[in-house]
C-alpha cells in the first residue's frame, strides 16, 4: 500500500502556522506522515512558542519527523531528547545521524547539520548539535539502501548534466560535499530530500544509477529535491507531496532522467581502442555508432545479457555522456564515429553530425520480440523518428530530410533504428531510393517492397525497413517505408544502411567507424548541440 508523504522546507520556527497548515492538508489528503528537511527551530527560538509546543499548546496534527538543520536545538528540547522522552505528540527527531523505518515501512535515512571541517577523524558524538563529521556519512554507507534520505547539504555537482541551472549565487550559497555524493551514489535512495540555503525551490531531473549487482535487471532511479522555507516572501515552492510504496521497483525509467551526476567522468585526453569483448557485446553487429563489429569464428560466447549490452542503460560501462533523451520505453543517443561529420551539414544549417540511435530500452532482439510492449515502445520509438525530423526539416529550413533503417534479426541482441539526415534533393529526385535497391540488386538480396509493417509483430522473418522523409514546405511531405524481408540463412552485410548512404553522401572515406571516432569532449559538444536544437520537440522534458 502506498504511503502518502509530505516534505516542507525549513520552518524555522513558525511552528503554529505550519502545523495549522499541515492540519487542513491532512483534512482532505489523509498523509501518512510528514518530514521536516532543513531547520524545525530558528537559530534564535523564543522561550514561548518552544514551552507551548512542549506543553501540546500547538498541536502537531500527524506523525512528523525531523532531524538537525543547520540552527542548534533549542535547550528544552535537547533536555527531552537526552532524557528519551518525547518532544510532543506526533512529533519525532530522527536524530542527525540515523536510519529509521516507519510503521509504513518507508526506510528513511538521515544525516543533518554541515560537515565539521575542524573533525579529521571520528564520529560526531551529540546528535543535537547542526555539525556533522566525514566518518558520520562513511557509517550510513553501511545503510545499503534508502526510501528517503535527508541531508542538509547537497551532493556536490547534483547539478551536473542537468538543463535545470542554478543562478551562480544560489549555487555560491549552497553546502555541498563529496561526503553527501558517495552516500548518495552508495544508498541510491528513492527520494533526496535537502533543503535550500535562500529562497528557492529546485528539483533537478530523475537520475539513474548503475544497477546494484551484475544479475540485477533493475535500475535504481533517483529524484533530489531541495525545497524552500516555509511562508517565504518569494512565494519559492516549500512543500511537495508524493505517493511512495515500500520496495517498488520503476518498470521503466521515467522520461527526462539522466544519468547519475556522481558517476566517474571519463579522461577526455584518454581513449581506449574498443576490445574484442566490447565489440562483440553491441546490438545486431553494430556498436552505438553503428558501425560493422568485428567477430573472430573461434569467439562463439552466448549472447550478452542487459548487464553487458552496450545498449542497455543497466550497463555500467554504458557512455552516458552520448546519451540525449529518455522517454517511457526508448531512448536516444548520439552515435559514436558518425557518418556524418559536425561540418557535413553546415551549409544546410545544422551544426552537429545528426546522426541518432533510437534505442528501446527493453533487451529483445527485435521489437516483436517485447511482446505485449512491443506497440507501446514502436510508438514511442516513431515519435522520436518523427520529432528529429521535424528539427531537422526546421534547422535546415527545410534543405534537409532524413533516412531511418531498421535490421531486425532473431539472432540479433539488441534491436535499435539509426537516424542520418540526407538531403532531401536527394530524395524528391528519387536517388536515395534509388541507391538503397540497386546496393541490394548487386547483393543479390530480395527486392524492395513498400508495405507499413508497424511494430511488425506479425512478421516473422528477418528484415531490413528504411523510412524516407522529407518536406520541402512547398510540394509537402514526402515519406516511404521499404521493407526487405530475408531468410535468417543469408549473409546479410550489417553496414548495409551506413554503406549506402556514405556513397549518396559522398563520405566514403567515413564508411568505418573507428576511423572516425571522435574525443569524449567533441562527443559531448555534440550531444549538447542536439539537446538545444532538439528542445522544442523534445516530449520527454515536458
Amino acid at each position: 500500500m502506498a504511503a502518502k508523504i509530505i516534505v516542507l522546507g525549513s520552518i524555522n520556527g513558525k511552528l503554529e502556522s505550519a502545523f495549522q497548515k499541515l492540519a487542513t492538508l491532512h483534512q482532505k489528503q489523509s498523509f501518512s506522515f510528514a518530514v521536516i528537511a532543513g531547520n524545525l527551530f530558528d537559530a534564535d527560538q523564543d522561550d514561548e512558542t518552544v514551552s507551548r509546543l512542549l506543553n501540546g499548546d500547538i498541536q502537531v496534527p500527524f506523525s512528523t519527523y525531523f532531524t538537525v538543520g543547520t540552527n542548534p536545538l533549542p535547550r528544552p528540547v535537547v533536555e527531552r531528547i537526552e532524557k528519551g522522552e518525547d518532544i510532543c505528540e506526533n512529533l519525532h527527531f530522527l536524530g542527525k545521524r540515523s536510519t529509521t523505518k516507519t510503521s509504513e515501512g518507508i526506510r528513511i535515512v538521515v544525516l543533518g547539520g554541515v560537515l565539521d571541517k575542524t573533525i579529521v577523524g571520528g564520529q560526531s558524538k551529540e546528535q543535537h548539535l547542526p555539525l556533522h563529521t566525514a566518518d558520520d556519512a562513511r557509517t550510513l554507507r553501511g545503510a545499503n539502501t534508502a526510501d528517503i534520505l535527508l541531508t542538509t547539504c547537497w551532493p556536490s555537482g547534483v547539478w551536473a548534466n542537468s538543463s535545470r541551472t542554478l543562478t551562480p549565487e544560489d549555487q555560491a550559497a549552497i553546502p555541498s560535499t563529496d561526503d553527501i555524493t558517495n552516500l548518495c551514489a552508495t544508498l541510491k535512495p528513492r527520494y533526496h530530500f535537502s533543503m535550500s540555503p535562500t529562497d528557492f525551490f529546485y528539483e533537478r531531473e530523475p537520475f539513474f544509477h548503475p544497477p546494484t549487482s551484475p544479475d540485477s535487471d533493475q535500475t535504481p532511479i533517483t529524484r533530489f529535491i531541495s525545497l524552500a522555507r516555509f511562508g517565504n516572501t518569494a512565494k519559492a515552492k516549500a512543500m511537495y507531496a508524493f505517493n511512495l510504496v515500500p520496495g517498488e521497483s520503476l518498470s521503466s525509467i521515467p522520461p527526462g532522467s539522466t544519468a547519475s551526476p556522481f558517476l566517474p567522468k571519463p579522461n577526455p585526453r584518454k581513449r581506449h581502442a574498443p576490445t574484442d569483448n566490447q565489440l562483440h557485446h553491441s546490438a545486431n553487429g553494430y556498436d552505438r555508432h553503428g558501425g560493422r563489429r568485428t567477430r573472430r569464428r573461434r569467439d562463439r560466447s552466448p549472447p550478452p545479457g542487459p548487464d553487458r549490452c552496450f545498449f542497455c542503460l543497466s550497463n555500467t560501462d554504458v557512455d552516458t555522456h552520448m546519451i540525449c533523451c529518455i522517454g517511457d520505453e526508448s531512448y536516444v543517443t548520439t552515435a559514436k564515429g558518425p557518418l556524418p561529420d559536425p561540418d557535413t551539414f553546415a551549409s544546410s544549417g545544422l551544426s552537429f553530425p545528426g546522426h541518432q540511435i533510437i534505442i528501446p530500452l527493453p533487451h529483445e532482439p527485435t521489437v516483436r520480440a517485447m511482446g505485449e510492449d512491443a506497440n507501446k515502445t514502436y510508438q514511442e520509438m516513431i515519435r522520436f523518428k518523427e520529432s528529429m525530423q521535424a528539427m531537422i526539416a526546421t534547422q535546415s529550413k527545410y534543405k534537409l530530410g532524413a533516412v531511418t533503417f531498421e535490421i531486425s534479426r532473431q539472432s540479433g541482441i539488441h534491436v535499435h533504428w539509426q537516424f542520418i539526415p540526407i538531403s532531401s534533393d536527394l530524395i524528391q529526385r528519387g536517388l536515395v531510393e534509388a541507391g538503397f535497391k540497386v546496393e541490394a540488386e548487386n547483393r543479390q538480396y530480395p527486392p524492395f517492397e513498400e508495405a507499413a509493417l508497424g511494430s511488425a509483430i506479425d512478421e516473422a522473418s528477418d528484415f531490413f525497413r528504411l523510412w524516407i522523409w522529407s518536406d520541402d514546405s512547398d510540394t509537402g511531405i514526402q515519406s516511404k517505408e521499404l521493407i526487405m524481408c530475408f531468410d535468417s540463412n543469408l549473409h546479410f552485410d550489417l553496414q548495409f544502411g551506413r554503406r549506402v548512404l556514405a556513397k549518396l553522401l559522398g563520405l566514403e572515406n567515413r564508411l568505418y567507424w573507428k576511423d572516425v571516432v571522435q574525443s569524449i569532449a567533441d562527443e559531448t559538444h555534440d550531444v549538447e548541440k542536439f539537446k538545444e536544437a532538439f528542445k522544442p520537440w523534445d516530449f520527454t522534458s515536458a
